[in-house]
């Protein structure tokens, strides 16, 4: 089992900047790939970024490309969402997930075993 907390979302203006964290506990967090998910209302989940169990390979939806940047501290059983230029599409709801492979940067949330419970993400204009 791992148990995942993210924290850090919150109310941003317009071009501003945000940093997602999300703790795990419960495995070794280099065994897992590592996920960011997004859900706005009334739409359906969107992949956002992952990231490889030792963060050599990742991989980023297009629209976020460029803006944001995933990354990991497995000494910290950590990962990060960097989130730049934001805009205000990207409010939504982000997930933090784990994958129970190591070896892909899974982009399909079916894929993902464990699910942390959201922090909101807001951008206003």
């Amino acid at each position: 089992q791992v148990q995942l907390v993210e924290s850090g979302g919150g109310l941003v203006q317009a071009g501003g900047s945000l940093r997602l964290s999300c703790a795990a506990s419960g495995r070794t967090l280099r065994t897992h790939t590592m996920g960011w998910f997004r859900q706005a209302p009334g739409k359906e989940r969107e992949f956002v970024a992952a990231i490889t169990g030792l963060g050599r390979v990742t991989a980023y939806a297009g629209s976020m490309e460029g803006r944001f940047t995933i990354s990991r501290d497995n000494a910290k059983s950590t990962v990060y969402l960097q989130m730049n230029s934001l805009k205000l599409e990207d409010t939504a709801v982000y997930y933090c997930a784990a994958d129970s492979s190591p070896i892909s940067a899974t982009i399909t949330w079916d894929e993902y075993n464990y699910w942390g419970q959201g922090t909101q993400v807001t951008v206003s204009s």
